[in-house]
């Protein structure tokens, strides 16, 4: 896994977020240019080449400078130089060129595993392996957690690019287990729960008492095969909205 595709984990992307949205905020003074901001300085991040990235040895320090360029540029048009003094670039603007996704990468992997999904595993054998995962990264217990992965295992991670997520699905059981270690990583703040994720039992990641992650895993036999992540602030909002009837995030 190269230095341009390296996982952080979900403590590093929320703070690091908060800490763009802060010096948006004290130079803009308001909530909703802040966003549009934050949103348009990811954006120029992920239009970097990997190489160019992959120089920059202080993601959080480079992405807080480019905000302030940003919000001292023209409101009708960002238009930026290259970090690098290579050449200028133009960006179309916050409603302009859409953000990175995994829309289509997640389409593809379904349909992959369409045959071995088929024959799901039962939601008692499911619900053990879920729970095996969960104690494993709460812990960062990498044979634990290679153990309940199949060898061809693939990862799919969805930042929105709203945050410095990975934007290639990862393939393999070590790779999978090294990105999910890396971001479920015990830290103070971050706690692993058991939870129902799209009707059967998922993980969700909270750090600082706010969901930062939540996990859906395809399981044939007993090994996961497919591990479906989000980051993506913006489909995180309602499980951060207090909503009648949700209650706790579920057990440990």
């Amino acid at each position: 896994m190269d230095t341009t595709s390296e996982p952080v984990s979900v403590a590093e992307l929320l703070d690091e977020r908060r800490h763009l949205l802060d010096v948006a905020c004290s130079i803009l003074g308001t909530g909703t240019e802040a966003e549009s901001v934050v949103a348009e300085t990811y954006r120029q991040w992920y239009e970097l080449p990997d190489p160019a990235r992959a120089r920059i040895s202080t993601p959080r320090s480079w992405l807080a400078e480019l905000v302030g360029r940003i919000c001292s540029a023209e409101p009708s048009a960002f238009v930026l130089h290259d970090p690098f003094r290579t050449a200028p670039v133009a960006v179309l603007g916050v409603g302009g060129q859409t953000y990175p996704d995994c829309t289509e990468l997640a389409d593809h992997a379904r349909r992959s595993l369409r045959a071995r999904r088929s024959r799901p595993a039962a939601p008692r054998q499911h619900d053990a392996v879920v729970r095996t995962v969960r104690l494993a990264c709460a812990t960062g217990d990498a044979p634990l957690l290679a153990s309940q992965l199949a060898r061809d295992v693939t990862a799919v991670f969805d930042g929105g690019g709203k945050v410095r997520a990975l934007t290639e699905p990862v393939h393999g059981s070590p790779e999978v287990a090294h990105s999910l270690l890396t971001l479920l990583a015990p830290r103070p703040g971050t706690a692993l729960h058991t939870h129902s994720v799209n009707g059967r039992t998922g993980i969700v990641a909270r750090y600082d008492h706010r969901v930062s992650a939540v996990i859906s895993l395809d399981i044939a036999g007993s090994r996961v095969i497919q591990a479906w992540v989000i980051v993506n602030p913006d489909k995180l909002l309602s499980w951060n909205r207090p909503t009648a009837g949700r209650g706790s995030p579920g057990r440990a």
